[in-house]
């Protein structure tokens, strides 16, 4: 802490993004920390100069890296070298910066597609690097392992508490509807919204329909992210390793992505056919992740996934005109 009677000051980079404000609605409703906060305009992630100059400027005790270039199999496909630099940049300008300035704390937050295509499911912490990425995604992957590594590197070398957490998909409030460059999540209720508008007689799905995937809400992932980063370091260390030190986040339930667009078709109260467009890629076959590392400490999800989803496509509804092209 700044100071022994003062509340922890907190930066989360990327509050604007899902995960980021998700994150930022629970410290704000705990009321024990000081939240700093900085926009786009206001700090470049992708500037080390001005990072370093934000973290002197600054007396931060902890830090929270929510910030990233996301996109579904559309995007990463299409813009393959911004995710893997855009992402490496904005992390190692992150760590980096909260080093220098003392920031002996900070939490990152990766994704699931660290894992290998063919990892044994459920994927557990211990199946990273043991096997080729997916070839849609790697560029990013390739950079959130990073990520880890950078952490589990300051650690070793300078007694860092820099720790990982690795969500499974994520969805909620906050999330991007844009048609082409979202997640299936938003990418479907956004499809399935406007064919119902239309009375549309039938929705097109990417892909075979028959891939795997777990889904977890964005407001227990920023329960989930809290809560491993006020475990005390001798609970961490003692359920890691320091080099396998982060921690999986998920629901450990995964559905096909027919039974989402079914879910998803009930939801929006969508009345035409389905069919799915097998020329399109899959992805990966399945991506469940063992959660039972963060099962063990204490976590579990709140969310079942239909009740999750009723308040995505409610909360994209009362955002409607946000998303309108």
């Amino acid at each position: 802490m700044s100071q022994a009677d003062a509340k922890p000051v907190i930066f989360i980079a990327g509050h604007r993004g899902m995960v980021g404000s998700a994150i930022a609605r629970q410290l704000q409703a705990q009321g024990d920390a000081e939240l700093l906060t900085a926009s786009r305009n206001e700090l470049d992630l992708l500037n080390q100069q001005a990072v370093n100059a934000f973290f002197q400027q600054h007396q931060i005790d902890q830090v929270i890296i929510a910030a990233a270039k996301v996109g579904g199999i559309e995007a990463n496909n299409s813009l393959p070298a911004e995710f893997i630099y855009q992402n490496l940049i904005i992390e190692a300008n992150l760590i980096q910066a909260a080093h220098q300035a003392d920031s002996q704390q900070l939490l990152f937050l990766g994704s699931s597609c660290i894992y290998p295509r063919e990892a044994p499911q459920p994927m557990a912490e211990d199946a990273l690097l043991t096997g080729p990425l997916e070839p849609t995604n790697e560029p990013y992957a390739i950079a959130k392992i990073a990520g880890i590594k950078l952490c589990e590197s300051y650690n070793r070398q300078y007694g860092r508490d820099y720790r990982s957490v690795m969500p499974t998909n994520l969805y909620g409030p906050g999330d991007n509807f844009h048609p082409e460059h979202s997640h299936v999540i938003p990418a479907l209720l956004r499809r399935f919204h406007e064919a119902t508008q239309a009375n549309a007689p039938e929705v097109v799905i990417w892909g075979t329909g028959t891939p795997k995937r777990e889904f977890l809400h964005v407001d227990d992932m920023a329960t989930a992210c809290l809560h491993v980063l006020n475990l005390d370091i001798e609970t961490y260390q003692a359920n890691t390793q320091p080099m396998c030190s982060h921690i999986n986040v998920g629901t450990g339930v995964d559905v096909t992505i027919r039974e989402l667009a079914e879910t998803i078709a009930e939801v929006t109260g969508y009345q035409g056919r389905l069919r799915f467009d097998p020329s399109k890629p899959d992805g990966a076959p399945r991506k469940l992740l063992d959660v039972s590392r963060l099962t063990a400490l204490g976590w579990r999800a709140h969310y079942d996934l239909e009740t999750g989803l009723r308040q995505a496509y409610q909360w994209f509804c009362d955002n409607l005109d946000a998303f309108r092209r």
